[in-house]
């Protein structure tokens, strides 16, 4: 199976907007805090589509929502554009998290056409099998110690606090989205091993499981790689990289980063585009 960083070229374009995969893999969005990027989650939910959107659990963000009530329009209107892509035909799965458990006690209904489910296995258009799970049965600290679970949350939504407002400041000076919360995790040393360890543990499930892949979320680290034979995918989130997995029509699965509206990446191409007319002009000139 083929691998690529970024997700760029069209795949079954629908018109010049609107990009349609086989498969769509999203998670983390923790809809109902202030760390969510909906605005970008509804940008990225407007210019693409997929036969089957797989939804990976920390939807939305129950913790958070019990602390203090806090929903405004946007996150309403993700909700409302997910359940518009299952009545136009989407198969929608939803594999509640951690953060989302409330709805663990719904498994094996249907709640508007979405499917809400344990954990499922996907199989891609190139045969491979991949285990689906959210992946907190898999993290110590959420199984165990929820007390410590609770409090490193508030640290986190300390930390994406600051990260928002010094993306303001970015932006204000016209520098792209940083997450300084990704960047501190990785230079943690226990980090770094708490994601390796968490890794392997997931890729052993698989197989156990008899699966060739798995694909999870929870770690807010997006990834693919190969480890002991399993093809490990993580979606990465909606909060800090702004990342998600495709599957291609041909079973190749890719991470796909939506940091930047799709109107102003439009923009920032067709600036390049007209700054390279002149040099392409002198450079036929001189050949002349």
């Amino acid at each position: 199976m083929r691998h690529s960083a970024t997700a760029e070229a069209h795949v079954a374009k629908t018109d010049d907007s609107i990009r349609r995969y086989r498969t769509i893999f999203i998670s983390d969005l923790h809809l109902g805090t202030r760390g969510c990027q909906a605005e970008l989650v509804l940008d990225f939910l407007r210019h693409n589509d997929a036969d089957t959107i797989f939804l990976i659990g920390d939807i939305i963000d129950g913790w958070r929502l019990r602390a203090g009530w806090y929903w405004p329009q946007a996150h309403n209107d993700v909700v409302q554009k997910l359940l518009r892509k299952v009545r136009h035909g989407a198969r929608m799965i939803f594999v509640p998290g951690n953060h989302d458990e409330f709805a663990r006690q719904f498994v094996g209904l249907t709640f508007g056409g979405i499917e809400i489910v344990r954990n499922a296995v996907h199989v891609a258009a190139d045969g491979k099998r991949y285990l689906v799970m959210h992946g907190d049965e898999f993290d110590v600290v959420v199984r165990h110690s929820k007390w410590l679970a609770l409090f490193g949350d508030w640290a986190y939504d300390t930390a994406l606090f600051v990260n928002t407002h010094f993306n303001a400041i970015r932006r204000l000076f016209g520098f792209d989205y940083w997450s300084f919360s990704a960047w501190a995790k990785l230079k943690v040393k226990n980090a770094v091993n708490f994601i390796g360890s968490f890794e392997r543990e997931l890729a052993a499930e698989a197989k156990r499981r008899g699966a060739d892949g798995v694909v999870c979320g929870h770690i807010h680290h997006a990834a693919i790689r190969e480890i002991n034979g399993v093809t490990y995918v993580n979606t990465g989130d909606f909060v800090e990289s702004c990342s998600l997995i495709v599957e291609r029509d041909d079973g190749a699965l890719e991470i796909m980063i939506w940091s930047t509206p799709y109107a102003q990446r439009q923009r920032e191409r067709a600036a390049m585009a007209r700054a390279d007319r002149p040099a392409e002009a002198e450079a036929e000139a001189e050949a002349a």
